[in-house]
């Protein structure tokens, strides 16, 4: 009696059960924060995590390389792949309410968009450098390098070494052939002119960027090409940055401009900007 009974409660409620994703925290309501864009449901996704706990290295803790999805904590750059991911999910799904289906295309989101070529084959196919970080995902159709099209604008190159001097950082690096990997991709970056705007000329730029923007804070240590990143926000006709901050220990959206935001801060040097691409899609989007 007690089996038949447990059988017909598994009957009963395991579709509502099927339908609930484990992976998104209790209270999560992404249905309700898609918008009419890919860029505009980023900063909905975005701000729904607001809050969310500053976690450093997450995706340095596993032996192998492997897919790491953690909706529950971020860094800089695990935020900005995670809400890039939801957001080209949630314009593929077609029932908003279907979180599995959801979480489905968001796991292929997140290793497209965090992966070079779309392929995890070991730890020097993530895409470590954000120069690579964009450059594999414009080359797949997924972004646009609009830096160069922005006000203040300059060209320059810069020789890459942070990885490969501060292998203490990094624990797989340890393995010889994993070094030369990345040895070889920082060479082949440092090779690599780009533009970026000076923060000196970010109120020149700052008219040019739109809300879901991706903002990549340059460094100005040598060897390193990025050291932040988050989304662009305009409020009260001015550009702030909702990111990960390691300062606050969350996810918020920064109370000065983002143009103070940077001149504050010696470490960084100026920005690039990432745009999303209208239309793109896992079945349309390069490999």
């Amino acid at each position: 009696m007690r089996r038949l009974y447990f059988i017909l409660i598994l009957v009963l409620f395991a579709p509502a059960l099927l339908a609930q994703s484990p992976i998104f925290p209790e209270g999560c309501d992404l249905v309700t924060a898609g918008g009419k864009s890919v860029a505009e449901t980023a900063v909905g996704m975005g701000r729904v995590f607001l809050g969310k706990p500053y976690v450093p290295h997450t995706l340095e803790e596993n032996q192998t390389e492997q897919l790491v999805v953690n909706l529950h904590q971020f860094d800089c750059t695990t935020f900005v792949e995670t809400m890039s991911a939801l957001s080209f999910a949630w314009h593929e799904l077609t029932d908003k309410k279907n979180t599995v289906h959801l979480e489905t295309l968001f796991r292929k989101y997140l290793t497209k968009v965090r992966y070079r070529n779309g392929q995890i084959d070991g730890y020097g196919s993530r895409l470590h450098y954000f120069s690579e970080w964009l450059r594999d995902n414009e080359r797949k159709g997924l972004l646009q390098d609009i830096t160069p099209l922005l006000a203040g604008n300059v060209t320059v190159s810069k020789p890459l070494s942070y990885m490969t001097a501060k292998t203490l950082q990094y624990p797989a690096m340890n393995d010889p052939a994993v070094y030369k990997q990345i040895a070889q991709i920082e060479t082949s970056l440092s090779q690599e002119p780009f533009a970026f705007v000076p923060k000196k000329n970010l109120r020149k730029a700052e008219a040019d960027l739109r809300d879901g923007d991706i903002v990549m804070l340059s460094a100005a240590r040598p060897g390193l090409d990025m050291k932040h990143c988050g989304f662009v926000v305009w409020k009260n006709n001015r550009v702030h940055l909702l990111h990960a901050s390691s300062d606050h220990g969350r996810v918020v959206i920064t109370s000065q401009p983002l143009a103070d935001y940077v001149l504050a801060k010696k470490y960084l040097s100026g920005i690039r900007v990432a745009r999303f691409r209208v239309g793109t899609g896992l079945l349309t989007a390069k490999k």
